[in-house]
């Protein structure tokens, strides 16, 4: 494993596992899930410049702009649960509620 392979795959998982364990704010849950799309766009991306391939040169651009669609509606959701629950806390939101 190459360097820049194990750093992009340490940030993969630093992300994730700062997902799965830090789940006291959606603030701290969505800055990890864009760590996580940061690291596979950057990967993605050296990716198709060492293949010098034309055909993969698109799904980087394609998963940047999935990335902005996410941080767009998770941001709107985060507004969103502020205003109704007054906090941003997990703890405090009921999935069973409307």
């Amino acid at each position: 494993m190459t360097p820049t392979h194990f750093a992009f795959s340490s940030a993969f998982i630093l992300g994730l596992m700062g997902l799965a364990f830090n789940r006291s704010h959606l603030l701290s849950a969505l800055l990890c899930l864009e760590a996580m799309m940061l690291s596979l766009f950057v990967a993605l991306s050296l990716w198709t410049l060492q293949l010098d391939s034309t055909n993969f040169s698109a799904s980087p651009m394609f998963l940047l702009a999935f990335s902005a669609c996410e941080a767009g509606t998770g941001l709107a959701l985060l507004v969103a649960t502020a205003r109704t629950h007054g906090t941003d806390r997990l703890q405090s939101l009921n999935l069973l509620q409307c």
